[in-house]
């Protein structure tokens, strides 16, 4: 008896003094000009770094030693080393780069220029830029197909997904959707990109294969007007059944049955939520919320809000790495 009860309380104590699954998550701040640094084991900022005008587009690099964050007023995406916390380096983008996307390898960047139609390639290691494409007016939401074929690329207020061949950097489809595209996510099987419409309030599927709009998902939230309800970042679980969409001003997070496309359930969050990151566990979801200058971390599983972290002001862009 004895034996039984000093094992179960060595397992216990076991568990307590296990570490918590730690991860790091930085977060552009468009207003402050700065990133906040979160420690997800004990969700509190611990370090506030100081970056270029206008931040927004923020992602760890694949070896994670590094995050790209496109400051849209200094035109540039500005390179921040994780072990010192501050800028290191800067690479060469378009005018007002908005949000980029990173190729599997890590090695080639491309990057939507609001102000100038057109996405940069950029050689990281080299630091050079390879070359622009021309694309629609206000370019914005960028995505890699899983098989790193295709570059999706929304632009605004052309209201078009542009399918972009990434070995001839072609465009070779260009998709209507509703009003002002803002972002794309593939599915990991490739079976479906989503790009989500701020003004149509809608998120249409594509089919990548076919390029075509199948589907298209529509929220109703009780005691809010449509127009209220504005669609912008995405988040989707790798095995693409459940995604997330924030809803902009609307202060919800919207969970959708990513196989039917139907609507179960709206996350009350902060105010005018944007975009969002998994922590690499997939126990958490984080969200940046605008106006009230916070995050929101939902526990994926039980698709519940459980902490709010404040952050600098007007937080945008987030992304999220192990330490």
């Amino acid at each position: 008896m004895w034996h039984r009860c000093l094992l179960s309380g060595m397992a216990v104590w076991l568990a307590a003094a296990a570490p918590a699954s730690a991860f790091i998550a930085y977060v552009s701040n468009e207003k402050s000009n700065t990133v906040s640094v979160i420690d997800t084991d004990n969700w509190t900022v611990t370090k506030t770094i100081k970056v270029g005008q206008r931040p927004r587009g923020i992602e760890f690099t694949r070896d994670g030693k590094f995050v790209f964050v496109a400051v849209g007023d200094d035109d540039s995406i500005q390179v921040i080393d994780v072990a010192k916390q501050e800028v290191v380096d800067t690479l060469p983008s378009g005018p007002d780069p908005e949000l980029f996307a990173l190729d599997a390898d890590g090695k080639i960047l491309y990057v939507a220029n609001e102000n100038d139609n057109t996405v940069t390639i950029i050689d990281v290691e080299k630091r050079a830029r390879l070359g622009e494409i021309q694309v629609g007016v206000e370019p914005e939401g960028m995505a890699i197909s899983p098989d790193g074929k295709i570059l999706i690329n929304t632009s605004e207020t052309t209201n078009m997904a542009h399918f972009i061949d990434t070995t001839t950097r072609q465009i070779i489809a260009n998709v209507l959707v509703d009003a002002r595209p803002r972002f794309a996510e593939f599915k990991r099987d490739n079976s479906e990109v989503w790009v989500s419409s701020e003004i149509g309030g809608t998120v249409s599927v594509i089919d990548p294969v076919k390029r075509v709009v199948t589907d298209k998902i529509s929220f109703n939230i009780p005691g809010l007007r449509s127009e209220a309800i504005q669609p912008v970042g995405i988040g989707m679980t790798k095995d693409g059944k459940t995604a997330f969409v924030a809803l902009g001003p609307a202060n919800r997070v919207a969970v959708v049955d990513a196989t039917s496309h139907k609507v179960t359930k709206y996350l009350l969050v902060g105010q005018r939520v944007w975009h969002m990151a998994f922590t690499p566990d997939e126990k958490y979801l984080m969200v940046t919320n605008g106006v009230s200058n916070d995050v929101s971390v939902i526990d994926v599983a039980a698709q519940k809000v459980i902490k709010t972290i404040q952050v600098g002001e007007l937080p945008w862009g987030i992304t999220i790495a192990q330490p």
